[in-house]
């Protein structure tokens, strides 16, 4: 068989069908109202993705709960949400054929501070970095946590979810043996450090039935000295071949304060390429590789090289959002903008703020410096706690 091109068709395991192999992966966006609520400003985006040729986008970061949110800009999705709001963020996001996904989030120890009580598998107290330990019983919670919200997305339009298991976030917390140093059923051997991986995964399938698309989001590596390594991560994608899901996004690295950047994996090229071309051997469910892709040549060498089934794109995104459409009509790839001596956090905030101008209706402000993103995406934030707390404090 010849191997996909960008613009073939993909029908995940449920049936549902990809109208291409570009996919807008999670970013966090940062565009909630500062109260968990979609705004018109991330209706436009989407809509803006969507119509820009990508067969999926995925919405990142939507937290079950308020108090497991990354940063105040996230969206909670629970049953007292506004289902109008989200129920047009589902209908913009899917216009034109697009499946819109919506990202199961729990921050777990990255949970920010000022609105949200960091807990982990196992206490942390580290520079940066500081948690609470999860309680037997509110481990033995979370699988039906995520499915409620998994069903609640899907009652509200939406064509997807993913189970966010990479970055540093819960579920990859306890995957990893550096932050997972628990003794009992969730700690020690692989099998028990994904239990609650494989148990979020099976109560989700009963939450949304068997037609609904359910992807996982899952670190190569987690690039850090005594953290998830490739061969682990191998077993889990094995692991993962038993279950119901339809997508395995592939990704790496941790935001923890210190990680290296995923960029460093292989700089100037797809990031985790032949650890995702080794997953697609011991796997049949299809395989979406994620991080790097900057070219229409990376992208068609990812699954030329049987690498992945799906590309995942964010950034390159964010420069073009109608870059399937360009690329479809073998149009020019994005130029990525070069920052000397950018502060921590600020090349994120340069593309955030980006992300917040597309929202607003209109082109990238190319004069936009990076410190001055950063003070600006910083500024959004503070302004955003007191909002937050006050609809969320009870």
């Amino acid at each position: 068989m010849s191997p996909p091109s960008l613009f073939d068709p993909l029908e995940l395991p449920c049936g549902t069908v990809l109208r291409n192999r570009i996919v807008k992966s999670a970013m966090s966006d940062s565009l909630g109202d500062g109260q968990g609520n979609p705004t018109e400003e991330q209706m436009r985006l989407y809509q803006r993705w969507a119509e820009g040729g990508a067969a999926a986008t995925i919405i990142g970061e939507v937290q079950g709960r308020p108090d497991t949110a990354e940063k105040p800009g996230n969206l909670v999705l629970r049953p007292d949400s506004p289902k109008t709001l989200f129920g047009d963020l589902a209908m913009y996001g899917g216009c034109t054929g697009c499946v819109p996904f919506v990202q199961l989030g729990h921050a777990g120890a990255m949970a920010y501070p000022p609105i949200s009580r960091p807990v982990g598998p196992s206490a942390l107290d580290l520079p940066g970095v500081q948690c609470e330990a999860l309680t037997v019983d509110k481990i033995l919670a979370l699988p039906e946590a995520f499915a409620k919200t998994a069903r609640l997305a899907r009652e509200m339009g939406f064509g997807g979810v993913q189970i966010h298991a990479a970055h540093g976030f819960l579920l990859s917390q306890f995957l990893s043996p550096l932050f997972n140093r628990r003794t009992d059923d969730w700690g020690g051997s692989l099998e028990n450090r994904m239990r609650l991986l494989m148990d979020t995964i099976k109560a989700t399938r009963q939450a949304v039935g068997p037609g609904f698309p359910i992807a996982v989001k899952l670190n190569a590596t987690d690039q850090l000295q005594g953290g998830l390594t490739e061969a682990e991560s191998i077993r889990i994608v094995t692991a993962l071949d038993t279950t119901s899901i339809d997508l395995i996004d592939i990704s790496g690295g941790t935001y923890f304060p210190g990680a290296a950047s995923a960029s460093d994996a292989k700089p100037g090229q797809p990031y985790f390429i032949e650890f995702s071309r080794r997953a697609k051997q011991v796997t049949t469910i299809p395989v979406m590789l994620t991080g790097g892709i900057k070219t229409r040549a990376q992208a068609l060498h990812v699954l030329e090289s049987a690498a992945a089934d799906v590309v995942g794109l964010a950034r390159a995104l964010v420069l073009d959002p109608d870059l399937p459409l360009h690329w479809q009509e073998a149009g020019n790839d994005p130029v990525f903008p070069r920052f000397a001596d950018a502060p921590e956090g600020g090349v994120t905030a340069w593309f955030t703020e980006q992300i917040a101008a597309l929202g607003r209706g209109g082109g990238l402000e190319a004069d936009l410096g990076v410190h001055e993103a950063l003070a600006s995406y910083t500024n959004r934030d503070e302004a955003r706690i007191p909002l937050w707390n006050a609809a969320f404090t009870q």
